[in-house]
């Protein structure tokens, strides 16, 4: 072990110690919170035996943790699912944990509309259907729908009550879902 890895060892106590306050500053995924303790555990026994403590005392839940971030994700930056699972699964979430938490979240969800929102704020400042009638701009927009999470059907659709030029987006949706 290095010097500088020796000096930041923690045993079991300092790095439950540690844990309580990284957790009471953000809500971490399990696999999340592990990287970090990794770095700072004298022993992987330590660090095995802090994050089984979390969650026997519930503060480790990744089931919970999916469903904040989710909830969050909607509420918050009105996300698509898409976009929510790709970052669920980014902190380490399984991806059945991942998948099944936003289909539940979003069941009740109607996704154009959300569309119709994410647009409105994304593009405020702008007349949309003015905006939109250039080729670049539109593309643009569904890119950034896209990457937003939505759905491609979904976002065209959208895209059509503001543009009649959106309907050249449905030849390269095949391309891209490919």
């Amino acid at each position: 072990m290095s010097a500088a890895r020796q000096a930041k060892a923690m045993s079991s106590e300092a790095l439950w110690e540690y844990a309580l306050r990284c957790l009471d500053r953000k809500p971490y995924s399990a696999a999340e919170l592990q990287r970090k303790l990794r770095l700072k555990a004298d022993t992987t026994a330590t660090l095995r035996a802090v994050v089984e403590k979390l969650r026997e005392y519930g503060l480790l839940n990744d089931q919970k943790f999916a469903e904040s971030f989710t909830t969050s994700r909607l509420e918050g930056q009105g996300h698509g699912a898409g976009r929510v699972i790709r970052d669920l699964r980014t902190r380490g979430i399984p991806g059945q944990t991942a998948e099944s938490t936003v289909r539940q979240i979003y069941q009740e969800v109607d996704e154009q509309e959300l569309i119709r929102r994410y647009l409105e704020r994304k593009f405020r400042s702008k007349n949309l259907p003015q905006f939109l009638r250039e080729e670049k701009n539109l593309a643009s927009a569904y890119r950034r729908l896209r990457t937003a999470g939505f759905s491609s059907n979904n976002s065209i659709r959208v895209l059509k009550e503001f543009s009649q030029r959106a309907e050249e987006l449905e030849d390269t949706e095949d391309v891209e879902e490919s």
